[in-house]
């Protein structure tokens, strides 16, 4: 099965007004079946009337709109490669993205996009014309394509082209960060990602079906959004675009969704935003929500609390959680987090809330779900990811590292056989995370293996890049990028005493000890200054929000270094626990 197909079989088996649905102008706007496929054909022959053929790169660079489905199937019903991008990313990285795909033709969002694709464009010999969903004077619109198509359109030649494209057909190359900062192109075939909407499909709660609607506002970039999207096509269910990650409860209260995913970050500032309104209240009414969330703390599944922890909860639900349904939208069935760990605890009391958060783990490498918890009697598990799909295959390796095999592994990295002989041991992928099972079925992530940091919004950080360019400060001697599973990156910084001792002693400031230098506010503020200066350099995600100055070196003889000088990162993060947890506390 190809991915296109998914769109034939929507039209066929589940014709509805609103298969897609965007807000424009402060409306809903809805988008048939009908209206969907008639579109994308368009686009397939508009395409084809400008001389894009199949192998062709395109890319993309959007928010979240129903515009994005029209390209991203118009362009692989004619075997021409999907390259989406992060509209957050730098321009030197879009440089290297569009050159290494060689894209033919870029279609960006709005204004700002375009502005800063313009400022590369002619960097990037291959691009021979640049698009835009939203309408801008001067530029050209995606809907130009649409209408180039209607004059073309030649239905035959579409799905004589369609017939020849195979399931081990490159669909998109999807560019991730590699532990030097350089993107990786990941290529995913349409095998790879049918395969996965395929296992996951029996793990869709029975009561989700056409009649559904999803609230979806997670990149469409990333694969786990993508991906799910088109699970949600094989359903039926209709996808609604939330207008931006600020508007998602009031599009949550406007759609009523039964079903969306997430990342743990949304799901920490719902918890936050409800334990804050819970502090506010007084008398009967505080001791009850905080009587309930008590209970929530504690919730087990499968009844396995007890009949008088059970009537409790009843009760519970009906006074206080209630109230969290309806701040949802009142019909949500199931939410599925992923692309970071989930705190066990934000997990049992959205549970015990009825809410039920399925938390799933996968990788770009695998399309990307390898395991997850769902609703089926015993297939679920606090503190685990759940259990791997039909398909897909894990072993553990003797080092404790997860491998996976199956027709979800991805076809290898884009013009980098070198990397991606390094990633694989002959048909098992090696994720570079270190895991266990959980009585014998139930997977537990542990560790990481790789130095790629991730945060709790499911982004990747490098750290290398981020201390290289700051090590370039002269008053920065040793510095050790923290933020894994946190909201942003921060970084413990050891000054450069000397420097900064004589550059202090120029303001008329005498500090004898480093214990003193590094408790100096100028101190702090220059290194304050440099790094926000070279955070222009990096990606949103990748820079330094936070940092604390620490008195000492990072030494060989407090095991903080390896024998070739390099930091010991899961040492330091224990030596300085206290001091990262002080920089995150104030964001939690």
């Amino acid at each position: 099965m190809r991915i296109f197909d998914l769109l034939t079989n929507l039209n066929i088996k589940y014709p509805k007004d609103d298969a897609l649905a965007s807000k424009v102008n402060g409306n809903w706007v809805k988008i048939s079946t009908s209206e969907y496929v008639q579109t994308s054909n368009n686009i397939s022959a508009g395409l084809l009337a400008m001389g894009i053929k199949k192998g062709d790169a395109i890319a993309t660079v959007s928010n979240n709109r129903y515009e994005w489905n029209f390209m991203d199937m118009g362009m692989l019903q004619i075997g021409a490669i999907h390259v989406p991008m992060y509209p957050t990313i730098s321009e030197s990285d879009y440089k290297f993205i569009l050159n290494d795909c060689g894209a033919k033709l870029i279609i960006v969002s709005d204004i700002d996009l375009l502005n800063k694709i313009n400022a590369i464009k002619y960097d990037v010999p291959s691009l021979t014309e640049v698009f835009t969903f939203n309408d801008i004077a001067g530029a050209k619109s995606w809907k130009e394509i649409a209408e180039l198509g209607k004059k073309n359109l030649d239905e035959k030649r579409i799905q004589e082209i369609k017939d020849a494209i195979t399931e081990k057909d490159l669909a998109t190359i999807i560019y991730t960060s590699g532990t030097t900062g350089v993107p990786k192109g990941v290529m995913l075939s349409h095998e790879n990602l049918m395969s996965n909407t395929i296992g996951s499909s029996p793990l869709m709660p029975p009561t989700v079906d056409h009649n559904s609607r999803a609230l979806s506002f997670l990149p469409l970039c990333h694969v786990y959004e993508r991906m799910v999207g088109y699970l949600y096509h094989n359903f039926g269910v209709s996808i609604y675009y939330a207008e931006s990650i600020d508007k998602i409860a009031d599009n949550l209260k406007d759609i009523k969704p039964h079903l969306f995913v997430t990342v743990p970050r949304l799901l920490e500032k719902v918890y936050d935003k409800i334990m804050t309104k819970g502090s506010e209240q007084t008398g009967i009414k505080y001791k009850l929500f905080f009587w309930a969330v008590g209970l929530g703390l504690r919730y087990e599944h499968y009844g396995r609390n007890g009949w008088f922890y059970n009537l409790q909860l009843s009760i519970a639900r009906k006074l206080i959680f209630s109230k969290w349904q309806e701040a949802l939208g009142g019909n949500i069935q199931v939410i599925v987090s992923g692309g970071a760990p989930l705190q066990p605890r934000l997990a049992r009391i959205f549970w015990a809330a009825n809410l039920p958060v399925l938390e799933g783990y996968g990788l770009t490498e695998t399309s990307p779900v390898i395991a997850v918890n769902t609703l089926l009697p015993d297939h679920a598990c606090f503190g685990t990811v759940g259990k791997k799909l039909d398909n897909v295959e894990i072993k553990i390796a003797e080092d404790g590292e997860i491998l996976c095999k199956g027709p979800n592994v991805m076809m290898g990295y884009y013009n980098r056989p070198d990397l991606t002989a390094e990633v694989m041991d002959g048909e098992w992928f090696k994720t570079g995370d270190i895991g266990e099972m959980v009585e014998g079925k139930f997977l537990k992530i542990t560790d990481r293996k790789k130095e790629l940091l991730k945060t709790s919004g499911g982004k990747y950080i490098a750290p290398a890049p981020l201390e290289n360019k700051m090590k370039e400060s002269q008053f920065i001697e040793q510095i050790m990028v923290v933020g894994d599973n946190q909201k942003f990156a921060g970084a413990l910084i050891v000054p450069s005493f000397t420097f900064a001792k004589e550059w202090l002693e120029k303001k008329g400031i005498k500090l004898n000890s480093n214990e003193e230098l590094a408790k100096s506010n100028d101190l702090f503020e220059a290194i304050r200054l440099d790094i926000e200066l070279y955070n222009r350099e990096f990606a949103h995600v990748e820079q330094i929000k936070k940092f604390v100055l620490l008195p000492g070196e990072f030494t060989l003889a407090n095991n903080e270094m390896t024998p070739k000088l390099s930091l010991k990162r899961k040492v330091i993060s224990e030596h300085y626990k206290n001091e990262i947890d002080r920089m995150y506390s104030a964001e939690k």
